[in-house]
Formats: C-alpha cells, sequence, structure tokens
C-alpha cells in the first residue's frame, strides 16, 4: 500500500503535516508506505529532526505550491509541478494507492475530477462529514460543501453513496438513510426535497426511512443525512463552532471533545476513480495522522470499487 501524502498542502505544512506522518508511521503495518509530495529537503530536514532515516518515507520532490487563494482550476493547468499536481499524477497512474491532502479543496475537488475523474454514473462527486452522537455512534452526513445547489437525482446518488461509505468503511449494517428537511412529513420542505423524497422512497438501493430534522443530528435516528453542500457546509461549521466556544470556555466534556475535527483527520471524495482524502486547511499533526488513516481505511474497504460496481446497473427510480 502506497499512500500520496503532500507535504505543503494546509495552513501549517510542512511542519504539522510531516509531524503528523511520523505520528502514522510509528502505527502502520511494514507494507503500509507513506509517500511525501513537496519539497524533498524542507521534508527530510524535518524527519531527521524526528530522528527518523530517510528510508522511512519515500520522497517525491516537486517545487510548486497551490495556495489556499488561487483560482483552482488555473492553478492546476499552471503549476504543473505542485505537489497537488504531481500527487494525482502519480494517482492517475496508479503508483499511488490513495493521495492526501490538507491544501486548496478546490484544487483537489478539480485534481479529481480531471485526473482520475468521476466513476462512470456519478453526476457529482461529494464530500462527507463525520457526525458524532452522544450515544457513542457516529452519522454520515453528505454532501458537506462541494455541492451547493443540488437536483432531486443528485441527492439520489449521495444517498447510495452514503449508505455504501457507512456499511463499508463505517462497518454500519444496513445503514439508515434519512433526507434533511424542515419536517418528518414527506410534503414539507422545498421544491428540491420535496421531489428528493419521491426518489428516494421509490429506491431499493438503500434503507431510506424518510426525512429527518436539524435535531435529528444528535439523536440515533438515522446513519446518513443526506442534503445538499449549502446546507450541509453550515451544519458541519455548526457542529465545529460548538467545540470551539466550548474550549475557548474552559469546559472540558466527553461528548462536546468528539466535535473536534481533528480525530476525523479528512473526508473522502465519494464518487471517484481512487481514493482521495481532503483535509481541514488548518489540521495539525493529529489531524494529519488521521488523514493518513483514513486513506487507510478506503483502501481496505475497497469503497471506490464498490461504488464503482453498484453504479454499474443503477438505475434511478422515476420522479
Amino acid at each position: 500500500m502506497r499512500i500520496g501524502f503532500d507535504v505543503m498542502g494546509g495552513d501549517f505544512a510542512p511542519k504539522e503535516a510531516i509531524a503528523g506522518a511520523i505520528q502514522a508511521y510509528h502505527e502502520l503495518k511494514s507494507d503500509e508506505r507513506i509517500v511525501f509530495i513537496g519539497d524533498k529537503e524542507q521534508a527530510l530536514a524535518l524527519v531527521k529532526e524526528h530522528g527518523l532515516a530517510e528510508d522511512a518515507f519515500d520522497f517525491v520532490h516537486t517545487t510548486e505550491v497551490i495556495g489556499m487563494g488561487e483560482h483552482p482550476t488555473k492553478a492546476i493547468q499552471q503549476k504543473r509541478n505542485s505537489s497537488i499536481s504531481i500527487g494525482f499524477g502519480l494517482l492517475a497512474k496508479k503508483e499511488l494507492d490513495a493521495f492526501v491532502s490538507a491544501g486548496n479543496t478546490g484544487a483537489m475537488l478539480v485534481g479529481s475530477m480531471f485526473s482520475v475523474k468521476p466513476i462512470e454514473g456519478v453526476i457529482r462527486p461529494s464530500i462527507t462529514a463525520i457526525i458524532p452522537k452522544p450515544n457513542g455512534k457516529f452519522g454520515l452526513l453528505l454532501d458537506a460543501g462541494a455541492n451547493a445547489d443540488c437536483k432531486p437525482d443528485v441527492l439520489y446518488q449521495f444517498a447510495v453513496l452514503g449508505y455504501l461509505m457507512a456499511k463499508n468503511v463505517m462497518g454500519i449494517e444496513n445503514p439508515r438513510v434519512g433526507l434533511l428537511s424542515i419536517g418528518e412529513e414527506k410534503e414539507k420542505g422545498n421544491l428540491v426535497t420535496i421531489s428528493a423524497h419521491h426518489i428516494l422512497e421509490e429506491s431499493n438501493q438503500f434503507n431510506f426511512i424518510g426525512n429527518v430534522e436539524g435535531r435529528d443530528f444528535l439523536s440515533d435516528k438515522a446513519d446518513v443525512i443526506v442534503c445538499e453542500g449549502f446546507v450541509g457546509n453550515v451544519v458541519l461549521k455548526a457542529f465545529e463552532s460548538v467545540y470551539y466556544v466550548m474550549k475557548k470556555r474552559g469546559i472540558s466534556d466527553e461528548y462536546f471533545d468528539s466535535m473536534n475535527y481533528e480525530n476525523y483527520g479528512g473526508t473522502p471524495i465519494l464518487g471517484v476513480n481512487a481514493p482521495v482524502i481532503i483535509g481541514h486547511g488548518i489540521s495539525n499533526a493529529k489531524a494529519f495522522k488521521n488523514m493518513i488513516f483514513s486513506a487507510r481505511d478506503v483502501i481496505n474497504s475497497k469503497l471506490c470499487e464498490i461504488i464503482r460496481e453498484e453504479f454499474k446497473n443503477l438505475v434511478p427510480p422515476t420522479q
């Protein structure tokens, strides 16, 4: 297993990226290899500072970095020797089994679309968020920000993608899928959710339980909650803000501490032909370590292959 790791991506890279990779290195198996992609001189110096030899990792030297504020499409096209561009090139050639970065999210999405490409039949790849529940279980939210506006058939596909991830990566047997709306009744919501509800309830591809409301994120009503990316990102940032307020006030609570993004590292882009993990731009060492573990889990689950097989025969119900 070879996990490509963008050591230049993120606000605190390469220092925190390397520190996180070293933490992961000590827990990975001997056949699970991290490939550093970025400025080799900087990366190697940091590796040696931690007391490890050069051969602990593989290195792919690059001379450019795509900044957080750069236009994703232009940056991918113009910075061919950036860590993100080179990483996707290696992934597309199957020289890597996964690619991980906390760099420019837009560039990661563009790279996924144009390098490894969406799985045939997938209208829009999606990103997810793990939502902790007070009972110790975890839910899955998608889309978490990649697709601000969605049509009903796209939400239907998100339900399929989320169901497959929850089942095969999170280990939830027959995950319950809910559609986020403003009421449990199928007649409630906007035009998109009302139409999407009809499609989802006609499908036999997953365990659809109907509409769920915002309060159901903290209950055990659904394992997967589907919504447009605009709504999903607002929900995700609201959860993060609760954690930061609690931390700022010096309040320690096991449940609210579980909202810390560092615990989950990154999220896979669901619906593309190879494992791609996107991390938070402010990631620290712990988050980077968990990004690498997320990549390993997606590889081991063969999630991309499972999604590819599912979409070969996917026939969406009539609207």
